[in-house]
């Protein structure tokens, strides 16, 4: 008897332990058009024009806007894409999320998400 290996990859907030009541902790954020797909538990950042994009350290003193994306989504080169994403006030399986950094650890602190 043959079986297929099927390779899951990151589900729909996986990474999330525990969030603000009444889902405080999430909002739509836009993320940046291009040939990038991010899986869910991406850390982000805003760029100047107010878009989300993998996560880019801040110069040093500088505040940042960071979130991680709730769920994943597919690339898209011709338009920005609306999502979900968590951005304060929650608890996260630190193991689960993509792009992290220390610079992006201390972002993620001033927000009030907290890695476990």
């Amino acid at each position: 008897m043959n079986f297929d290996t099927v390779i899951q990859g990151a589900r729909t907030a996986a990474f999330l332990l525990n969030e603000a009541g009444g889902e405080r902790s999430r909002e739509q954020i836009i993320l940046l058009k291009g040939n990038t797909a991010f899986p869910a538990g991406q850390i982000l950042s805003k760029n100047a024009a107010g878009k989300y994009v993998a996560f880019v350290a801040p110069a040093d003193g500088a505040a940042v806007d960071i979130a991680i994306l709730y769920a994943g989504r597919d690339a898209d080169s011709t338009a920005d894409r609306y999502a979900a994403a968590v951005v304060r006030d929650c608890e996260v399986i630190e193991s689960l999320l993509v792009g992290l950094t220390d610079p992006a650890r201390t972002a993620l602190a001033a927000a009030g998400i907290i890695l476990r």
